[in-house]
């Protein structure tokens, strides 16, 4: 009966257990557990006596199975499997004879229509059902608890589930058609198909171990696209797939491609594409998981196919003015691979052009996107393009401005690209191997541009001879000599070619020279041509000179970017000034050199990209030997020494000695460094300088160098010589220094009194002192300092060429005229002037010598013998402790014991008799403030009595350096003698209005120090540092800057002082104008980021309403209300205080300022039901209670 029976495919596995009518088969009997193995073994037997049809009888069997699945044991699953795919198999080889023969009658037909229909049911069934088992036993595997239990079980299924695949594709492949009578029923289709989606739905499909079922699926699908019709459904599944789930992206990119490259199926891209761009962009904005799907497979999809997807790439576009900036990301990646693939190249049609330079533009105006994301993806997408050489030079400029207008971006990754996009122009420029200097193409362009207007009539060789000097003197200001010929060379060469392909050529700077052809043509042709080449050259130069502005904009930007909070965003800069430098821009230097202080970044990957921007630019050097290599770095790093600040130096200290420290400088540099100190090599006195100093800074890695040396520093830099060039004497001194590091980690490193370096520097020294150099009170001070720091009885050395200095003074006094009324006007200005700056020097390097030498000398003295009379007692002794000695209050003791010892000796035996004079030369006035604040460090009776005198100076004199000396001086007393300097401290803030920017620079520096330190009690005084923030020169406000930037990191001290800073700087007395109020009051509000700080700062500044006197101070209090990014509770502090404003409102500034909290307050995301409630309340409560009579009232409300 069953064979007669007509199989239908079901909905669902249990509509073959109901009766569908007559005619239809219906399972009989289901099968338990217990039954099913005989049952299968039966149906084995039938297999091999009936053939294929034998699962006509036996369905029942391998629908229990199915059923019970999970009840059966794996062994009957297994066997079931491989009795079905060999019935499947049999009954698939024999399809094409029986679907051949025409005699074949409609009752057999059925009955092989039913076998197939039910081998696939049977076979799909298993399939999904050992997927789940797998799927289920995988999430065992990666249950931390698991053991591993399934790890077989799941290789082995990998193995049968492949073949199984292919087997269904044979069947497929048969033409069918017959069995039906005409078109196949659509159910079997999906039947077959079905399982391929779920197989696919696996999130692990996409792992490379199962890429064979992944190709039998895409082929099995493909054959039912060719054979059956399966388009439409296609579509549909796998648009609704990508929705759901975001992994299935990759593996349908891969399948369309095999679809639409080995099959011919490109309309199933345009359909799919086609059925995404009919979403719904507002569905696609709220569904943000599905919209990924779309996303990926849109873009990978262009990766591989870009000339399909271009093809239907209108059907997408309507998304780009969607909200979802996913989509609208993988549009934009979309024309981008259009654009690198498909439309690249000189030789594309005019509508292949039109498409390329309409995507340019759309990618052009999503630089500017509203969302950051996808400004950051298209810079990144430009990024590609300009490497891959696919934008034309008509878009070049317009690019590279927006690029440039993206450094000032609020998004720090979209600002990071910007900084990649700029650099991937530089690399890939078409003007030149390097970027010429502006003054060089201004040269060129004007002489181009005149002898295009004016038609000459002399030859083209002899314009260029006439207009060669103005280009040479151009470029010999900013090249070196020998690149000068070459360089003004290239940029008329290099013009022509650019200029032949500036409508259509992508950017390409492979080939720069062209070869210059013969002319042929005659007279008025060939005068023609060279009007052509003038104008193209004339364009030419002005592309490039566009360009090199632009870089040179992107400079500036770019060098401010290096002290930004974005790790990553640093580090772009910092690798985009490598690239420049390595493009010759002059700009970069400035660059480089900023980049040092981030040598001390607290950062580690700052530091590192510091170092290894430094490796590239000086350690990698060019040459054919080692020595050439030595050579050429050698004579980088002197560049850069020989002029360098102190700060710089320190930078470049550790820079060096951490690369000292790793062997990356040569013995070869070191050895090269010798023998230009030593003249064993001809260099200039600046190189020799430059050595010496290279030398000191490497010694700091490795004390050694010096160390092993000490002779030859010593002969050779403070000889006799030594007079000759006190500059190099100096950095000898300073690079001596480095010995203590040596003995670090063994007590205090000194020299005895008659070692040979202190006898030729109390020689240099002596001598020197009646010469009237310039450079001898730096190197004084080097040199004393050396001595205090390397000598035995260092006290003693200074005493003796003090005595001797002072000697030669009596000397000249007693040469001098005796008619003159007072001595010390007959002696010369630079003899005053090295003695006082000598007193002073020997002054403070003594006080530094008593309390840090000797005071640590004497603690360890005492350690050691506390150690060894502990050694004496035994164990039962020392185990009887006093209580003192429990409390730790022993060496506490003798700290305090040590310390009153120094702190006599500086009250009473350092200093005696008057030291206060009066002198009349400019110079000896600023020497003499300096030790003036030198020697008020070692007596707090004498600073006491001289402070009075100190600020007077500091407030009324009128040279600037006396005023920065005394500030410095000011801030080491402030340190050293607290509580006396503390009445002061107007004073000291007094300076930072100082009239001079040096001494506004010095003040500024010395007050961060104090603050940030807290030796200076801060109070609203502090205002005078954010006044600091408006100072014109860039570089006092960026020690402003860094001064609030480092105070916002000690708790809530920004916060404290804002009120009080508030009303002084607002205060039109004292304080400033009202525009600068509000650029300084966004900076200090930019660190107000807790709500507690914010809520707070609402009150109080709606309290200071109240004790406002003017107009004025209630715009600026209004003003810093706006600033504040108020939440619910801070506008109910609004609402409890509004009658201390109430009666300001009618003011339209203040009334303005009110409005824009409020609408501030409506974007902050919170529930709107909850905004709607709280702002109604404000404008019912307060504002419409008839407090005050104005039509305002309404409209603050209404907006």
């Amino acid at each position: 009966m069953a064979a007669t029976c007509d199989f239908q495919l079901p909905l669902v596995a249990g509509d073959l257990l109901r009766g569908g009518g007559v005619g239809r088969y219906v399972v009989q009997d289901v099968l338990s557990g217990r039954e099913l193995p005989p049952a299968v073994a039966a149906f084995r037997a039938a297999f091999r006596a009936q053939g294929a049809l034998a699962v006509l009888q036996h369905f029942d069997t391998m629908y229990s199975l199915l059923h019970n699945f999970q009840a059966v044991a794996p062994a009957l699953r297994e066997d079931a499997l491989e009795l079905m795919m060999q019935v499947a198999s049999r009954h698939s080889n024999e399809l094409p004879a029986i679907l051949g023969d025409s005699g074949l009658s409609h009752a057999d037909l059925s009955a092989h229509l039913s076998a197939l229909k039910m081998n696939c049911y049977v076979l799909t069934g298993l399939l999904e059902a050992f997927e789940k088992q797998t799927s289920k036993n995988g999430l065992v595997e990666v249950d931390p608890g698991g053991k591993n239990r399934a790890k077989g079980s799941e290789s082995s299924w990998e193995e049968e589930r492949e073949p199984l695949l292919r087997l269904l594709n044979q069947l497929l492949q048969l033409d069918l058609r017959r069995l039906w009578g005409g078109v196949v029923e659509e159910d079997f289709v999906n039947l077959v198909t079905g399982v391929c989606y779920r197989i696919l739905e696996n999130p692990t499909i996409g792992h490379q171990k199962y890429r064979a079922t992944r190709d039998a699926v895409t082929h099995l699908l493909a054959t039912a696209l060719t054979h059956y019709d399966h388009l439409f459904s296609a579509t549909l599944k796998i648009t609704q797939m990508l929705q759901h789930s975001e992994h299935v992206a990759p593996v349908f990119v891969r399948a369309v491609t095999v679809w639409a490259t080995e099959y011919g199926l490109k309309s199933i891209v345009g359909e799919l594409l086609r059925e995404i761009g009919q979403k719904n962009p507002q569905d696609l904005s709220r569904d943000t998981s599905g919209v990924k799907g779309y996303a990926t497979f849109i873009t990978e999809l262009a990766e591989q196919n870009p000339a399909l997807v271009l093809s239907n790439m209108s059907v997408l576009l309507r998304h780009l003015d969607g909200e979802s900036y996913v989509m609208r990301n993988a549009i934009l990646a979309a024309m981008t691979e259009v654009l690198l693939q498909v439309l690249n190249g000189d030789q594309l049609e005019e509508v292949a052009r039109g498409t390329r330079d309409h995507f340019l533009s759309m990618l052009q105006a999503h630089i500017c996107d509203i969302n950051g994301f996808v400004r950051s993806r298209v810079l990144q997408l430009f990024t590609r393009i300009v490497q891959g050489k696919a934008l034309p030079l008509t878009q070049f400029q317009s690019v590279v401005s927006l690029a440039v207008g993206r450094l000032q971006d609020r998004s720090v990754v979209v600002v990071k690209n910007a900084i990649q996009l700029l650099a991937a122009f530089l690399s890939n420029n078409p003007f030149s191997c390097k970027v010429i200097p502006t003054t060089v193409l201004r040269v060129c362009l004007q002489a181009e541009y005149l002898q295009r207007v004016t038609a000459p009539a002399i030859t083209p060789e002899e314009e260029w001879e006439a207009m060669l000097p103005e280009v040479r003197a151009a470029v010999e200001q900013l090249l070196p000599l020998q690149e000068e010929e070459d360089e003004v060379l290239e940029v008329e060469e290099t013009a022509e070619e650019g200029s032949a392909n500036h409508e259509d050529s992508p950017c390409d700077n492979s080939s720069l020279a062209i070869e210059e052809v013969a002319p042929k043509e005659q007279p008025q042709e060939q005068a023609q041509t060279e009007l052509v080449k003038q104008e193209m050259l004339v364009q030419y130069l002005q592309d490039a000179y566009n360009f090199s502005v632009k870089i040179t904009e992107a400079l500036s930007l770019v060098s401010k970017l290096m002290y930004e909070n974005s790790v990553s965003v640093v580090q772009e800069a910092i690798e985009f000034f490598v690239t420049v430098s390595r493009f010759g821009v002059p700009q970069a230097l400035l660059g480089v050199r900023r980049m040092l202080p981030l040598i001390w970044s607290k950062e580690p990957a700052v530091k590192e990209a510091v170092l290894n921007a430094y490796r590239q630019l000086y350690l990698s050097p060019n040459g054919n030997s080692e020595r050439a290599r030595a050579q050429n770095l050698v004579h980088s790093l002197s560049l850069i020494v020989v002029d360098a600040s102190l700060g710089t130096i320190q930078c470049l200290e550790e820079m060096i000695s951490e690369f000292v420290q790793k062997d990356e400088i040569k013995p070869a540099v070191i050895q090269l460094l010798w023998e230009r100190f030593t003249e064993k090599l001809q260099c200039s006195p600046l190189e020799r300088r430059a050595a010496v100093m290279l030398l000191g800074l490497m010694a700091r890695g490795k004390p050694e160098i010096v160390g092993s040396n000490l002779d030859v520093l010593v002969t050779v830099g403070l000889s006799e010589k030594a007079c000759e060039d006190y500059c190099l004497a100096q950095e000898v001194c300073n690079t001596i220094s480095k010995l203590p590091a040596l003995e670090r980690n063994k007590g205090p490193f000194r020299l005895p009194q008659d070692h040979m370096l202190f006898g030729y520097l109390t020689e240099a020294v002596s001598k020197g002192f009646v010469q009237p150099s310039g450079d001898w009170i730096p190197f004084m001070e080097a040199a004393i300092t050396l001595i205090y720091q390397l000598a035995e009885g260092a006290d003693e050395i200074s005493a003796r060429i003090l005595q001797v200095c002072s000697q030669k003074v009596l000397d000249k006094l007693q040469e001098a005229s005796p008619s003159r009324v007072s001595g010390a006007s007959s002696l010369p200005t630079f003899l005053l002037l090295h003695l006082v700056s000598l007193v002073g020097q020997v002054a403070l390097q003594q006080v530094a010598y008593l309390e840090v030498s000797v005071s640590a000398e004497l603690r360890r003295r005492r350690i050691l013998k506390e150690e060894q009379k502990t050694k004496k007692f035994d164990s039962s002794t020392r185990n009887e402790t006093t209580m003192e000695e429990e409390l730790g209050l022993v060496g506490a003791s003798a700290d305090d014991t040590e310390a009153e010892l120094i702190h006599s000796i500086c009250e009473t035996e350092l200093l005696d008799g008057k030291w206060v004079c009066l002198f009349f030369k400019n110079s000896l006035r600023a020497a003499a403030a300096l030790t003036l604040g030198k020697l008020c460090m070692i007596s707090s009776e004498f600073c006491d009595s001289h402070l009075r005198l100190l600020f007077t100076m500091m407030e009324k004199s009128s040279l600037p350096d006396v005023r920065s000396n005394l500030i410095i001086a000011a801030g080491d007393l402030a340190i050293r003698f607290p509580n006396l300097v503390e009445p002061w401290t107007p004073h000291l803030y007094a300076r930072l209005r100082d009239p001079c920017k040096s001494v506004r620079q010095t003040a500024g520096v010395v007050m961060t120090h104090l603050i940030l330190k807290d030796m200076v009690k801060v109070k609203g005084q502090v205002s005078e540092m954010a006044t600091l923030l408006i100072d014109p020169e860039e570089t006092i406000a960026g020690v402003a800057q860094n001064f609030f930037s480092e105070l916002s990191n000690k708790g809530n001290a920004i916060y404290n002082l804002l009120p009080d800073m508030i009303s002084r700087l607002s205060d039109p007395e004292c304080g400033v104008d009202e525009e600068s109020f509000r650029t300084i009051m966004k900076h200090l509000f930019s660190y107000i980021t807790k709500d507690k700080q914010t809520e707070s700062l609402v009150e109080k500044l709606c309290q200071r309403f109240r004790t406002a006197r003017n107009e004025r101070q209630y715009r600026d209090l209004s003003h810093c209300l706006t600033l504040l990014p108020i939440s619910e509770r801070g506008l109910h502090k609004l609402q409890d205080n509004f009658d201390c404003f109430a009666d300001k409102l009618q003011d339209p500034a203040v009334y303005s300022c009110f409005q824009a909290v409020l609408v501030r307050f409506r974007r902050v995301p919170s529930k709107p039901e909850n905004k709607a409630e709280l702002i109604h309340s404000i404008c019912e409560t307060e504002l419409l209670d008839g407090k005050w009579g104005s039509a305002k009232e309404h409209r603050f409300c209404l907006q």
